[in-house]
């Protein structure tokens, strides 16, 4: 690889690092960028994982004081978020190069339909925040954090197959998850974000030990990658900021559409 190519790739992460910071939505940068430079797709996708994985963990410290007041529903959540993180990742590790090359058009453009989703789902769950706290003025309403009966099975049914996608590819969980925890009745947006990146932690750490069981890292890739992502992270979120979540967004939405066109229209001739 030549050091031009590092030189994209570590621009690519600091720019996944500062979306990740305000939007998400990185590993629709990191991810083509890895295969523009020549990694094949099962390491590409391995070492996405492991560089963008700092940056969930570094979310999910953020909201330390969220996830302590969430503890009881934090461990039911985990739980189908690990068992499908790893299953996710021993799929893709399965599949082999070939295979996942077929479908990393259709990952990207569904990644990006997720992200498109996102309003959408943003507007449901304030209805259903607001409809839930008025329930709770008149007592009716239920307790998120002591979750029981059908709408917990429902959700950690759904978790189990969203954490199995996770651990497959992983961009745009946050947005699935997010739409779960409000169907189970939360209305405090910071305790869902507390909950939702320490369960998308879990899936990335599973994924991760898996990717890297499995001898598909690309480690001087992934430590350049990794370190560049925590710079964007940092330094770069004070710039998305300026430009704002939704113009974020739509830069995303617009890269995403645009990378997946590329790679139908190269993989009908017969390229990648």
């Amino acid at each position: 690889m030549h050091g031009a190519s590092y030189v994209f790739l570590a621009a690519a992460s600091l720019a996944a690092g500062a979306i990740n910071s305000v939007a998400g939505g990185g590993t629709v940068l990191t991810f083509p960028a890895l295969l523009a430079a020549g990694v094949p797709p099962v390491t590409a996708n391995a070492t996405s994982t492991i560089a963008l994985v700092t940056g969930s963990l570094t979310s999910a410290y953020g909201y330390r004081e969220e996830v302590g007041r969430s503890k009881r529903l934090m461990i039911w959540m985990i739980v189908p978020s690990v068992i499908g993180g790893t299953i996710g990742a021993l799929l893709v590790l399965h599949a082999g190069d070939a295979v996942l090359k077929k479908l990393v058009p259709w990952l990207i453009l569904g990644a990006t339909v997720l992200f498109l989703a996102q309003e959408p789902i943003s507007r449901w769950l304030r209805a259903t925040q607001e409809k839930e706290i008025k329930d709770a003025a008149e007592g009716r309403g239920h307790d998120p954090d002591n979750p029981e009966g059908k709408r917990l099975a429902t959700v950690l049914f759904y978790q189990f197959f969203v954490a199995i996608y996770g651990g497959f590819f992983g961009a745009g969980i946050g947005i699935l998850q997010l739409a779960a925890l409000g169907f189970l009745g939360l209305t405090n947006i910071h305790r869902m974000n507390a909950v939702k990146n320490v369960t998308s932690s879990a899936i990335n750490i599973v994924a991760s030990a898996m990717f890297i069981l499995g001898g598909r890292v690309n480690w001087p890739i992934a430590v350049l990658m990794g370190v560049a992502a925590i710079a964007g992270g940092y330094g770069g979120a004070g710039v998305a900021r300026k430009i704002g979540q939704q113009r974020v967004r739509q830069i995303i939405i617009g890269i995403g559409f645009a990378i997946a066109g590329l790679m139908f229209y190269r993989q009908m001739h017969g390229g990648m």
